[in-house]
């Protein structure tokens, strides 16, 4: 029977670790002590799994946590889920992966097998985290230990689309280690294994995923730039073609998180060591990167036009994660209009109702206010829509300017949407 290591408790780690323990032994391994007493007391902070659902699966016995890779000697399958961050130059930071290699490594045994599902570039299981866990533990890939590849494409917030409802794309060093992985999540996802023809298919698989995405809204993003110049509504444009039936319908908005603001870096950091430069890849990023000086200039544009004097304004930006409803603030573009804003040196309030104030804090140096008032601003900048903010009382004013990012609201009560 097997016993089953997650290896990192986040938005990914957690769920598959909650599932996989009602069919076996599962202990979890997060650095984050604080993070282990949270979910050994059933509390999730990323609200992926709720508090009785937590306590149930702690309670049947199959489900534990705990911060040493020592306690995890016993398991004989490891999944990894840590993040794959990038670092201030854009350059993969592969430091999460070295460490839980060189940990597992050190307590790996005959016949263990390591299923690797962070994003990445194409080649990196085999020819990074492999080297890595054969010099520690002093084994050999396909003879004495095996490892997978399985991409996670867990949605943060999503309550639809979820790890039992979406395709699992799955691979192994070897024949073996693809049947035993493809036994294990069988499980669990119940639309269906997709098998790939070796492991680095399968993190290019994932890599195209995140980058076609971001290249879409970079697209859409461009255009609002445009049909900006045009004096044209964006949505409008976008409701129109929408009615033919092969348009992809994107909306514009900041492009952030932990997958589309990141993995295009991974594959055209690896597309650069090869001798190629890729040009459709990073200039989509180039424009969704300029998305929030693109906002801030209009909001200064517009404060000027309707002659509030920068030195009385006083913003307030509402919300900070990097998408509605979901408490997750990992690359959050937000925070980077926050710092287009703080070159004017204006009086900045930030406000959410789901984020975590605490990790605000400690991540960013900010601290949340907690309850809004609209007739204090002069600036209210509703930069990620949560529900909360759904049923606002915004009507349009000269003495204010209402910036709506995503364009929920009409367009009649807006200084400006994207």
């Amino acid at each position: 029977m097997h016993k089953i290591c997650i290896v990192g408790l986040g938005y990914v780690g957690l769920p598959l670790a909650v599932e996989l323990s009602k069919h076996y032994s599962v202990i979890g391994v997060d650095v984050n002590i604080e993070r282990i007493d949270e979910l050994k007391n059933s509390f999730d902070r990323t609200l992926e799994i709720n508090d009785s659902e937590l306590h149930s699966a702690l309670k049947r016995g199959n489900l534990n946590f705990t911060s040493s890779y020592n306690d995890s000697s016993e398991a004989n399958i490891y999944i990894v889920t840590v993040p794959t961050p990038v670092n201030e130059n854009k350059i993969p930071n592969l430091n999460p992966l070295k460490f839980s290699s060189k940990s597992i490594g050190e307590v790996l045994s005959k016949n263990d097998i390591v299923i690797y599902e962070s994003t990445t570039y194409p080649g990196c299981t085999e020819e990074f985290c492999v080297p890595i866990l054969e010099n520690v533990s002093g084994l050999k890939l396909n003879q004495d230990f095996f490892v997978g590849y399985s991409p996670e494409r867990i949605n943060p917030g999503d309550k639809v689309n979820t790890l039992e409802t979406i395709v699992k794309v799955i691979s192994g060093s070897s024949d073996f280690a693809t049947g035993v992985i493809k036994d294990i999540y069988s499980k669990v996802v119940k639309a269906g294994l997709y098998i790939a023809p070796s492991i680095k298919v399968a993190e290019a698989s994932k890599a195209i995923e995140n980058a076609q995405r971001d290249i879409n809204i970079s697209f859409v993003n461009e255009l609002a730039i445009i049909f900006e110049l045009l004096g044209i509504d964006t949505n409008e444009v976008i409701e129109a073609a929408a009615s033919k039936w092969n348009f992809l319908k994107y909306s514009p908005g900041l492009v952030g998180g932990h997958c589309i603001g990141v993995d295009p870096y991974y594959l055209s950091y690896k597309s650069k060591q090869l001798g190629y430069e890729p040009q459709v890849i990073l200039s989509g990023r180039k424009v969704n990167n300029s998305i929030p000086k693109l906002i801030v200039d209009k909001a200064i544009q517009i404060l000027v036009k309707k002659k509030i004097y920068l030195a009385d304004a006083k913003v307030a930006i509402l919300g900070v994660t990097f998408k509605e409803n979901c408490p997750d603030i990992r690359n959050s573009m937000v925070f980077e209009v926050k710092n287009e804003l703080d070159k004017y040196d204006l009086n900045i309030d930030l406000f959410d109702p789901i984020a975590n104030h605490q990790e605000v804090y400690s991540e960013q140096s900010i601290e949340l206010k907690k309850q809004f008032n609209k007739d204090d601003y002069s600036v209210i900048i509703l930069a990620v829509p949560h529900k909360e903010y759904l049923n606002l009382d915004i009507k349009k004013s000269l003495n204010t300017v209402f910036i709506d990012v995503r364009g929920v609201f009409n367009k009649e009560v807006s200084d400006y949407r994207l």
